[in-house]
């Protein structure tokens, strides 16, 4: 039987390479940035919100990957581990999240305030663009704690809610590119990330599949099929 590695280990594991990449990119671009009058606050809430999106393509991606209906012919990972690695990278986003959120309004430069980071249309800079940061958030605190809640409160009904993480990644993608001013510079980084999600789930959702069968992941494993009943042995 294979086991489930922790999705604790994991998430610590996320988190310290993204500490470890995040430093590097601070200190460069701090210093960058310093000669344009941006405050530290501002870098560090650009920095989370742009790792948070690269993060948040591997977690869409690797969840993609798991309702994929491909895997029944190629499974080249087991189903345990793409969920621990779902899991770490969750960890790794919420992390992300709270950072981008604390780090833009406590940043009078930002103009976004608190208001503006947890409600819609309250920010002084660019509201529609950040109130579609907003959602995105929502969005994806809800797809997480209702994965989390799976087969311990309210039955299958996770499993729909849990789809917006999809709707989540688009709202953030849109809200990265209209609101940094600096988009220009990483249209690449965009590109890319939006062209592997769309990628990946057109050939999800369009291939032939009698059901969706992921919701049982959690709830309810397939039993291993190289397991004998025990009365095979009596």
């Amino acid at each position: 039987m294979t086991r489930l590695a922790s999705p604790t280990a994991v998430g610590r594991a996320v988190v310290l390479v993204l500490a470890t990449g995040l430093t590097g990119g601070l200190v460069g671009a701090g210093v960058q940035r310093a000669a344009a009058g941006r405050s530290p606050a501002w870098v560090l809430g650009r920095a989370t919100g742009v790792t948070g999106l690269l993060l948040l393509t591997a977690l869409v991606l690797v969840g993609l990957v798991l309702a994929h209906p491909w895997r029944g012919y190629r499974r080249l990972l087991p189903t345990t581990s793409l969920i621990s690695v779902h899991v770490g990278l969750a960890a790794g986003c919420l992390v992300l999240l709270g950072g981008h959120v604390a780090a833009l309004a406590t940043d009078g430069y930002a103009q976004v305030g608190w208001w503006g980071a947890l409600l819609p249309m309250g920010s002084g800079y660019r509201p529609v663009p950040v109130t579609l940061g907003v959602l995105a958030g929502y969005a994806g605190l809800a797809a997480g704690v209702t994965a989390g809640l799976a087969g311990r409160l309210g039955g299958r009904w996770w499993w729909p809610v849990h789809r917006v993480a999809l709707t989540s990644f688009v709202l953030t993608w849109t809200h990265g590119l209209l609101t940094g001013s600096d988009s220009g510079r990483l249209l690449p980084v965009y590109l890319g990330c939006g062209s592997a999600v769309l990628v990946v789930a057109v050939s999800r959702y369009v291939s032939a599949t009698p059901a969706d069968r992921v919701r049982d992941l959690i709830i309810q494993p397939r039993p291993d099929p190289r397991a004998q009943p025990q009365e095979a042995h009596r």
